[in-house]
């Protein structure tokens, strides 16, 4: 569908095949942390440094529009917890599609916890998202983790595949997985996977050259582009870190060039 694809090059690079995508839904769920008190500032830092595409809730979408500045893709947020919650692994639909692209998204998302107890809820939810996506053409990157009972590691090669496969199975265009910690296991999950296959940022990390290793291994492994939140807005400087992960995703630079961008 042209339609889709039109879409989809707002929020993949056209010449690269990836893209890097700053999620900044975190509001909703722990709060305004670090890097998400000024919208509009660090929505202007994140596409300075070159990022493709921002992930919001409808919300930040209405209150956080810069109406100026560099453009940077638009994917609307569609599932919702809060860290408050007694089952904050229990995701619901907080945002439609026809919501979403009346307000102007390029592409929707949505959270998927496999493994966890509410999964089927999850998935039901999945299904019908994915067809309301095919519905209008609009592009769907579904967030897919391993947490429940049943997980011992949630990075572990195995459920990571699974949870990658669990998106293209069900419509998903994208999908944003845990990193398994090295190329080798990340080829596994991309070999299993035939939609594009992306890296999640998960939890701040204080060492800049072991968080540029894991962007630099997972684009080695076939990975085709990167989702990362805290570790780049909650940076001392966002735009300079969204940089040097753009160069690696895009320029194929190495950890040491990139690493002299922070300077």
């Amino acid at each position: 569908m042209i339609g889709k694809n039109i879409r989809l090059e707002r929020i993949i690079n056209r010449n690269t095949g990836k893209a890097v995508i700053i999620p900044m839904d975190h509001g909703l769920t722990v709060g305004p942390i670090k890097g998400l008190e000024n919208m509009k500032n660090t929505i202007n830092a994140v596409a300075n440094g070159g990022a493709n595409a921002i992930i919001l809730h409808k919300g930040i979408v209405i209150n956080g529009h810069r109406k100026k500045g560099k453009d940077i893709g638009l994917i609307i947020h569609l599932s919702g917890s809060t860290s408050l919650s007694s089952d904050p692994n229990a995701k619901v639909l907080v945002c439609s599609v026809e919501e979403a692209i009346r307000l102007g998204a390029d592409a929707v998302s949505i959270h998927i916890n496999i493994g966890a107890e509410s999964e089927s809820k999850m998935l039901e939810d999945f299904g019908a998202i994915s067809k309301k996506c095919m519905d209008w053409g609009m592009p769907l990157l579904a967030m897919i983790y391993t947490r429940g009972k049943k997980i011992k590691n949630e990075n572990e090669v195995e459920v990571v595949k699974h949870a990658a496969r669990v998106a293209a199975e069900m419509g998903a265009d994208i999908v944003k997985v845990s990193y398994t910690g090295s190329e080798s296991s990340f080829k596994q999950v991309v070999k299993g996977c035939p939609i594009p296959v992306m890296i999640a940022g998960g939890e701040t990390q204080a060492n800049e050259r072991d968080f540029l290793e894991c962007v630099y291994s997972a684009i080695r492994a076939g990975a085709s582009g990167v989702t990362i939140g805290r570790n780049a807005f909650s940076h001392k400087n966002p735009a300079k870190m969204t940089a040097a992960i753009c160069a690696i995703v895009h320029q194929k630079k190495s950890v040491n060039e990139a690493l002299k961008l922070l300077d």
